[in-house]
């Protein structure tokens, strides 16, 4: 689960060093006469929000190799990883894809994909991962991870976090407005933001933010469920992804970097709402159930 939660911290980190330097711009400003500019404000947010998701994915990959300690293979050292190469390759034709690059991190088992468009994507395979599967099951994961990218899961999740971004800056700075209002009723003398919108503004994108997370993992859960009908096809076969699963229920899954961990193969969360990840039996359970 890797590649998502590396987006969205960075996502997060790219928004905060935008909305700061747009408070020192002072081109934040969507107070007029009239009270809060609605339209200037939601330009605002859209900027910031789409801004972060798109900086967020241009640096993905370069994010991914730093983050893991990934090291791409120019040149194939030994049979496994010419092997691996030449099944990344076999199965990104299928897709009709251009050949990612193809990593290998030390690690326990665990694998991901990542990559700004289908034509600059990277795969990534665990050490741990290699060394628990047989080939089958390895290629299983593999086709997973291709799958993703088929898909455009990336490009898809940054629209998604750039709308949910837009809507948590401006319902934040829009209710910080109101609550500061509130707070100077009757204040006529004062002009401009007081600290209770500065205030309130923060409390509100930290609470927005959690709730629009729940969008975002819900599209995270169900991207699994494609890619696991991704692999079965560009294999021909259910078998070898639903056995590839059931062995990663009886491994011990690595615990990738808690800001890339959300676009691993295998993942989860304290709660159904708030897990990157559907359970693996569910999604063994959709795979036995496809026609």
């Amino acid at each position: 689960m890797q590649r998502v939660v590396l987006f969205l911290l960075t996502n997060i980190a790219v928004m905060l060093v935008l909305s700061i330097s747009a408070r020192i711009l002072g081109i934040d400003r969507f107070w007029s006469s009239n009270g809060l500019n609605m339209g200037m404000l939601l330009a605002f947010a859209a900027l910031i929000g789409f801004g972060g998701s798109f900086i967020s994915l241009m640096m993905s990959k370069t994010m991914a190799k730093w983050s893991t300690g990934a090291q791409v293979i120019q040149r194939p050292g030994n049979q496994d990883e010419a092997w691996l190469v030449d099944t990344v390759g076999r199965l990104a034709a299928k897709a009709g894809l251009p050949m990612p690059e193809v990593a290998v991190y030390e690690g326990a088992p665990n694998a991901f994909a990542t990559g700004p468009s289908k034509s600059n994507s990277l795969v990534a395979v665990s050490t741990g991962l290699l060394q628990s599967m047989n080939r089958k099951e390895v290629e299983a994961v593999l086709a997973h991870e291709v799958a993703h990218i088929e898909n455009g899961d990336m490009v898809t999740l940054t629209l998604i976090q750039g709308v949910v971004n837009t809507f948590v800056v401006f319902l934040s700075r829009a209710a910080g407005y109101a609550v500061d209002s509130f707070l100077r009723k009757g204040d006529e003398e004062s002009s401009g933001p007081g600290i209770g919108y500065w205030i309130s503004s923060i409390v509100f994108e930290i609470l927005f933010g959690v709730l629009a997370s729940i969008v975002v993992l819900y599209f995270l859960r169900k991207r699994e469920y494609r890619a696991d009908a991704g692999a079965a096809a560009l294999m021909g076969d259910r078998r070898p992804m639903i056995d590839a699963l059931r062995a990663l229920g009886n491994l011990q899954a690595g615990q990738l970097p808690k800001e890339m961990a959300a676009s691993g193969i295998a993942g989860g969360g304290m709660m159904a709402l708030f897990s990157s990840h559907p359970p693996l039996e569910s999604r063994i359970a959709a795979l036995q159930s496809a026609n």
